[in-house]
């Protein structure tokens, strides 16, 4: 019986030595450990109990104060936190209307959960593959209650707008009458970008969410960040949608773990995911998209077809027992995309491994 393609990459790419894209993946048994060793005094009280005390309550605590806003509430996905922070924003501000990029992940990766189950409305100022501009979102042929900004645009290359185009599209917002909610999946690595600490940055918007997986690898869950009574509603909502689980302590510990780890190390992921794109850049055939990474995080375009270059990624890490990135993606005529995440492991890598590994997959895809 062949073996499952998913259980084939999980135990290829945590057999390699080195990685250039992401982190190993652990075992479950690794991962329990992992939270037992972290050494949090969370561990040694009580749990929560539908969402009230316990790590739980320590975490929404801990975010607001990270992201300068007076209260955070868990939830158990970025799906449902995101759904309610424009429910609620809906309900204040009488309108069902959202301007948002049409790659943002609501639109994209969410089965467009906003329209279908919150009865919102989305609107467009762009379609352009780049953050809107001020000039379009005060242009907008339409009114809107909330502006909703992905940081970073995962789907157009992870991209940021700068420090000075972000403050003038919450201001052309502002004057539209509406409402800014951020879509900070992944902001806690555009700090840097913008040159700016977490509190000033969301301090721009009236609410955050922000992940506490993708970047601070924890084990699931999200927070949803602004004013006290924006909370309060948030806390209604999430238990309307069926957020308020008996115990979510595993999810909320994990996240306290990453904050520890992983949040004072990201300006020097960030700043080597310059030299990695950099390095990428020379390999024949590639795209890097950003040209200059904004976040630790970018596209790599390499000829395809994809499928050869996966299958040459997973000889790559059973051969040599190097982890280059994860799977590509056909997205042009004879190109092939992939993200390539410059974390921890990344860091290990000079210019030279890095453009050496990248020639060692491309040689291996050309000889099939």
């Amino acid at each position: 019986m062949a073996e499952d393609p998913a259980q084939r990459r999980w135990r290829l790419m945590n057999g390699c030595d080195r990685m250039l894209s992401g982190n190993r993946a652990p075992s479950l048994r690794e991962r329990l450990a992992d939270l037992a060793a972290s050494g949090l005094p969370e561990l040694d009280g009580r749990p929560d109990v539908y969402g009230g005390g316990g790590p739980v309550a320590v975490l929404e605590k801990r975010v607001a104060g990270l992201l300068g806003k007076p209260d955070a509430v868990f939830f158990p996905t970025g799906t449902m936190a995101q759904q309610v922070a424009l429910r609620c924003w809906a309900e204040r501000t009488g309108s069902d209307v959202v301007a948002l990029h049409p790659l943002s992940h609501l639109e994209v990766h969410e089965r467009k959960a906003f329209t279908t189950l919150s009865r919102l409305r989305g609107v467009w100022p762009t379609a352009e593959r780049r953050q809107p501009t001020a000039q379009e979102v005060r242009e907008l042929d339409e009114p809107f209650g909330t502006l909703l900004v992905e940081l970073p645009l995962r789907d157009a290359g992870f991209l940021l707008p700068t420090w000075d185009e972000l403050n003038a599209l919450v201001a052309a917002a502002r004057v539209r009458g509406a409402k800014v909610h951020f879509d900070g999946a992944r902001l806690w690595e555009s700090a840097p970008h913008f040159g700016r600490d977490l509190p000033t940055v969301a301090g721009l918007a009236d609410s955050v969410y922000v992940s506490l997986y993708k970047t601070l690898g924890g084990l699931s869950g999200a927070l949803l960040a602004g004013a006290e009574d924006f909370a309060t509603q948030a806390r209604a909502w999430r238990h309307r949608y069926g957020g308020t689980l008996f115990q979510q302590w595993p999810a909320a510990v994990a996240a306290l773990a990453g904050l520890d780890r992983e949040l004072p190390r990201l300006p020097e992921y960030v700043a080597h995911a310059k030299v990695v794109a950099q390095a990428l850049a020379k390999l024949p055939g590639a795209r890097i998209l950003p040209q200059v990474p904004h976040t630790h995080q970018f596209q790599l375009w390499l000829p395809g077809p994809a499928d050869r270059l996966n299958e040459a990624a997973l000889r790559l890490a059973e051969e040599q027992r190097t982890w280059f990135c994860g799977p590509f993606a056909d997205r042009a005529p004879d190109l092939a995309c992939t993200e390539i995440t410059a974390a921890r492991p990344a860091l290990d890598w000079t210019a030279d491994d890095v453009t050496a590994a990248g020639t060692a997959l491309l040689e291996l895809a050309a000889a099939g």
